[in-house]
């Protein structure tokens, strides 16, 4: 056994004694103090020994993707790191990309507290946060003038507030120009269900609309990020689109309005959009849908929170996976656990990468 893995043995019962004061406090302060700790350690002494507990340096979960090199396939999905705080010590956590946002035009406090909820039985999240950010100009420089955090930083860009559909390209066009050159790629998010009139925007004509403003801006990776909730038809117009405009990927999905038969927590009643594990198999095979439809890459998100289900998603064609409500629930060293089950995987299969098992099941 390596000695990264003997020192997982104390981390992750060190996480789950710490897990109980965390949810003693309202969901929304834990990740608010979560976030404290981060940015305390990062660019500091710290970090480089986190690296070298949880970053996993084994080529074969590299991954190429939209022009970008990925170390390996675990990201941290949009709504963790809403202001690109963290990047840095989130890829020294074994992250190998981040993806900040959903950033608006202006900064915008989003909706009234309580805002978030943890369904505990359920191991999953509510949150109507209504991106909430402290606005495009503000994360742009500070992913321009910050460290290089050594990993891809996606940027998640969504509407704003006060913008209405007939705004939306304009809005969009606006936000991109603050970040785009300090993004490895841009995820149009058309698809949060906390944010009044987003989901709307999934029809083809705003859709069109809003992602051929971002390519005459020159947007470029471009990716868009749908709603789990979209029928099958829904879903095909939407990748018509993507095939239309020539963009680089998709990521499927965001989190969903519906609540699945079965959830136990009181909590499963509150308004917003459901994460984590009641979501995982939809989005899985709201993945294969996407794959097996379109020629590039898709970053599959819902419900990751383990070796096995980050690799299901792979199988089904996303060459890389997202995960967020799995840090709640599983602590920091979910991303090298996942990476070091995933080599186990490989091996068990025969495959001599990550990349060659993308889409093995399609």
């Amino acid at each position: 056994m390596t000695d990264r893995s003997a020192r997982g043995r104390v981390i992750r019962p060190a996480y789950r004694a710490l897990r109980p004061v965390l949810f003693s406090v309202p969901a929304e302060t834990a990740h608010r103090t979560v976030h404290a700790g981060l940015r305390a350690v990062q660019h500091t002494p710290v970090e480089d020994r986190l690296r070298d507990r949880f970053a996993v340096d084994d080529g074969r979960l590299a991954v190429d993707a939209f022009g970008q090199s990925f170390r390996n396939p675990v990201g941290v999905a949009a709504g963790f790191d809403k202001n690109a705080e963290l990047p840095a010590v989130l890829g020294a956590l074994g992250f190998g990309h981040v993806e900040v946002g959903g950033v608006t035009a202006d900064p915008q406090p989003g909706n009234p507290r309580p805002r978030m909820f943890r369904l505990v039985e359920d191991r999953a999240l509510v949150n109507r946060m209504g991106l909430n950010n402290e606005g495009a100009a503000a994360v742009g420089d500070r992913l321009r003038t910050g460290p290089d955090p050594g990993i891809p930083v996606g940027v998640n860009v969504a509407l704003s507030e006060t913008a209405d559909a007939d705004d939306a390209p304009a809005d969009y066009r606006e936000t991109y120009e603050h970040v785009g050159d300090a993004a490895d790629y841009v995820a149009v998010n058309v698809s949060c269900p906390n944010s009044e009139g987003v989901r709307d925007l999934q029809n083809r004509d705003s859709l069109e609309a809003i992602l051929g403003a971002l390519v005459d801006a020159g947007a470029s990776p471009l990716l868009v990020k749908l709603s789990p909730d979209l029928p099958g038809l829904a879903i095909e117009e939407a990748l018509a689109v993507v095939d239309d405009y020539d963009l680089d990927g998709v990521i499927a999905v965001n989190t969903t309005t519906d609540r699945p038969e079965g959830l136990e927590s009181p909590n499963r009643a509150e308004r917003g959009g459901l994460s984590g594990a009641p979501i995982e198999d939809r989005a899985t095979e709201t993945v294969r849908f996407v794959a097996e439809r379109v020629d590039v890459p898709v970053i599959g998100v819902g419900g990751v929170s383990d070796a096995p289900g980050a690799y299901a998603k792979i199988r089904a064609g996303a060459s890389l996976v997202q995960l967020y409500t799995g840090l709640v629930y599983e602590g920091p060293t979910l991303a090298r656990d996942i990476n070091e089950g995933l080599l186990d995987l490989l091996d068990r299969d025969g495959f001599d990468s990550v990349a060659e098992a993308i889409g093995a099941d399609l």
